[in-house]
């Protein structure tokens, strides 16, 4: 008896004890918050009140979904008020919440203030690095220097970006990044890209979004994805930005943009326009030595470029409502770009420490591009519980057509011309072709959780002519050796899988994409032809771990892939100078690559990420040099395998009220390890990147920045670069009731911005310095004219953006 009475004691004792602790335990509270249309109230704040008094006992931003949570409360009665700039406040109804208790507030819909109070200038300032789950957000309009320069200038300066000096673009461990313009194509790559992005103002760009964490969504880019989303408004009504800019360093430099967006209940029209005009410089010198039969050469070359650039680029599109599900839009962009070239090389010949003669070459060429993209999309919400249906079908064409002409004047040694000069053409007339239609599906699931999939199908082909040769008489011929004519098609189909959910504290993304290739390159001139099919699996994983309101922990995997551009398939030798060549390379495989990585956030604003990748068949430019006729061969080659470790931290630190700074440092450790038909290469680099700007608000209207950048020496694949650094500085005034702005801003102000670097491998040793005009003062001024608060256009995804990226057409 004694015995059943002490069990059944127990028992009761226990029941209340879990009682206790149900009522004492740590409570969540979490919902949402919607402005008018159902749109995500993105940076809302939302204030947890204690009732009956009405004291504050949380405080937190909603996020880009629109949602919010509290968490680490005590059980008792709550109210929650929503607010943001622009609308009334809300509260909630009251809550009774209980020990241990997850709770999910009733949704809360913000309504905007009265027209008068919507056309009154309000502006939040944003930090200009923002920290989020598995990207990084860069906001050029809460800098001086990044609202002042071009879309290409803000990613060079953007923290975990590299622009090399050839204007291409890359993330972590130097991959190719996949540029996206408000998640559609920019159907450009290489120098074609890079005019693009000189020509799109900062000041017409809303944010950046460096996202490394990979996503099966888009195509598997090794080194991740740059999504630019352009500036637009809220709500019903029209509204725009003009934006004008007059620079010079060396030479003049010029950029004028409209962006504008119009939304009714039945339509949404918007577009851009922007024009660019400017006159710049290249430069570098090459010192190559060379031994040979006992005699010691040295072939010294000066090369400078002037080049005048017109670039005309355009968006116009519209989105149709046809119920308050379905949107149907098309879109048609385009870039219009004329360059003229004028070119000067002049090459020293030296034995034996003695001047043997000099080659002075002097050519002219004029590039002109055409292209025009073409997109049809639909996006459709099936039900009441949230499963949508999206399609895209893009066209996109690329043309080109490059004429050079070229005068060698040759002099002996006491600088007396020795022969004839030599006459060549060079024209490269190129047209590629893409088309790529996708189609994604969402499908909510219970507690929050989502499975997504999707498929895609592109086709590509490219038609490269390349015709060179010396002028007989009076008739340019061609000479076959250096000719070709190159025809490449490729075909992709891709499927992918994605889920998303949420464990207690941990949220969990988790996909596969698989793709399949096949592609056929046809070198008509030499009658060879390349054939490839191969199917590769791109998994991806993403944990995050909400420890507390201060600390976030994410653990991220991702494997991607690297194609080569079309234009280093095609196996052309390409004229730099009479002993220096470039050629294409038909065999270059994709490169691919693992990354695992794991971030500590704090309070949304520090983060510190160690990561470690591992690419093989990682693709360099690599030299092969022949002694004996002193000619000089670049290709690029699978070299091998890469391997790195790093540690990045990002870092705001606010001195005073008027003083605050953003620091982004960099650390890694990388190992090259050649192939054996590369020869015995092995060798391992240490990398510091420190990137800082410093901002000071002078008063209301004024405000000025200061940023730096450095690099310590370091190896990129054979080459070694020395240290890289300049500093870049700005001044602004709001002005015409703060609907204007104006800027001046300095950059590389010391003239310190170059690459230096030695090559010496094999039987190559070789120096070359490589310097633009980076120095440059810029006024700008942009006006935002309109309503406030006019709702954006819809984001579309084309599903071509990796095909457009690879189209190179750089000369």
């Amino acid at each position: 008896m004694r015995v059943k009475f002490g069990c059944l004691l127990i028992a009761i004792l226990t029941g209340l004890l879990g009682c206790c602790y149900a009522q004492t335990g740590s409570s969540i509270i979490k919902g949402s918050v919607l402005m008018q249309g159902n749109q995500a109230a993105d940076a809302a704040t939302v204030v947890l009140l204690n009732l009956p008094d009405s004291s504050v006992a949380k405080s937190a931003l909603v996020n880009p979904k629109g949602t919010y949570q509290f968490t680490g409360l005590k059980a008792g009665d709550y109210l929650i008020l929503a607010t943001r700039l622009g609308y009334k406040k809300s509260y909630s109804p009251a809550y009774t919440l209980f020990g241990g208790q997850t709770l999910t507030a009733q949704t809360i819909t913000l309504t905007a203030l009265s027209n008068e109070l919507k056309e009154v200038a309000i502006i939040g300032r944003k930090p200009y690095v923002e920290i989020r789950p598995g990207k990084m957000v860069i906001n050029p309009s809460a800098s001086i220097i990044a609202d002042g320069q071009s879309a290409l200038d803000i990613l060079r300066q953007s923290p975990g970006v590299r622009v090399d000096n050839s204007d291409n673009i890359s993330l972590s461990g130097r991959q190719d990044a996949l540029i996206l313009i408000d998640g559609k194509a920019t159907n450009l790559s290489g120098a074609d890209l890079a005019a693009l992005l000189k020509s799109t103002q900062g000041s017409n760009i809303d944010r950046m979004e460096i996202i490394t964490s990979g996503s099966p969504i888009f195509d598997s880019s090794a080194g991740g994805v740059v999504n630019i989303i352009m500036k637009k408004g809220k709500n019903l009504g029209t509204n725009g930005t003009f934006t004008a800019s007059a620079g010079y360093g060396n030479y003049y430099k010029a950029n004028t943009g409209l962006l504008f967006n119009t939304r009714t209940k039945h339509y949404n029209l918007y577009g851009s326009y922007n024009l660019s005009a400017s006159k710049t410089y290249k430069n570098f010198n090459t010192d190559r030595k060379i031994s040979y039969e006992g005699t010691q050469s040295s072939y010294n070359t000066m090369y400078r470029s002037v080049y005048e650039n017109l670039n005309h680029n355009f968006r116009l599109g519209t989105d149709f409502f046809i119920s308050a599900n379905q949107t149907v839009g098309f879109l048609v962009s385009g870039n219009l770009n004329n360059t003229d070239y004028q070119k000067n090389n002049f090459l020293a010949i030296y034995n034996q420490a003695v001047k043997d003669s000099t080659i002075k070459a002097y050519s002219t060429l004029d590039r002109d591009i055409h292209n025009f993209s073409y997109n049809l999309n639909y996006t459709g919400k099936l039900d009441s519980a949230g499963r949508t249906l999206v399609a895209n079908a893009t066209y996109s064409s690329n043309r080109r057509h490059s004429d050079e002409y070229i005068t060698n004047t040759f002099f002996d040694g006491a600088g007396n011309v020795y022969r004839d000069p030599l006459l060549l053409q060079n024209l490269s007339p190129t047209k590629m072709h893409n088309f790529s239609a996708l189609l994604d599906y969402s499908n909510p699931l219970r507690k929050g959780a989502k499975l997504e999939a999707g498929v895609k199908f592109s086709s590509t082909k490219t038609d490269n002519n390349l015709v060179f040769g010396p002028k007989v008489g009076t008739v340019y011929t061609t000479d076959d050796t250096y000719s070709s004519y190159f025809i490449y098609k490729e075909r992709i189909g891709a499927g992918y899988l994605n889920y998303k959910g949420k464990f207690g504290k941990i949220d969990l993304t988790a996909g596969v994409r698989g793709e399949y290739t096949n592609s056929d390159g046809n070198s008509v001139t030499e009658g060879e032809k390349t054939t490839r099919s191969y199917f590769n699996l791109f998994p991806t994983i993403f944990l995050n771990y909400h420890y507390n309101d201060k600390n976030d922990y994410a653990l991220n995997f991702t494997r991607g892939i690297t194609r080569p551009l079309y234009d280093k398939l095609n196996p052309f030798l390409y004229f730099i100078d009479l002993y220096n060549y470039q050629a294409g390379n038909a065999y270059l495989r994709p490169v691919f690559s693992n990354t695992i990585s794991l971030t500590h956030t704090y309070n949304q604003e520090i983060s510190t990420k160690i990561y470690a990748t591992l690419a093989t068949g990682a693709t360099f430019p690599f030299y092969t040099q022949d002694d004996a006729s002193k000619v000089l061969l670049n290709t690029d080659v699978n070299l091998g395998r890469v391997h790195t470790i790093g540690i990045n931290i990002n870092a705001p630190l606010k001195f005073t009220n008027w003083w605050t700074s953003n620091y982004d440092i960099d650390a890694s450790y990388q190992r090259y390890i050649a192939d054996a038909q590369y020869g015995n290469f092995d060798r391992s680099t240490g990398d510091l990147i420190v990137i800082t700007t410093q901002n000071f608000k002078l008063s209301d209207a004024l405000s000025a920045e200061l940023s730096g950048n450095y690099e310590t020496p370091t190896l990129y694949g054979i080459n070694r670069f020395k240290a890289n650094y300049y500093a870049n500085a700005g001044i602004s005034m709001q002005i015409l009731n703060k609907l204007g702005k104006l800027s001046l801003v300095a950059s590389d102000i010391f003239k310190t911005k170059r690459d230096r670097t030695s090559t010496i491998y094999q039987n190559l040793n070789k120096y070359t310095v490589d310097w633009r005009e980076y120095r440059i003062v810029t006024l700008n001024f942009s006006y935002r004219f309109g309503k406030r608060t006019v709702k954006s256009a819809a984001r579309h995804r084309t599903g071509s953006e990796e095909e457009q990226r690879r189209m190179s057409t750089g000369n």
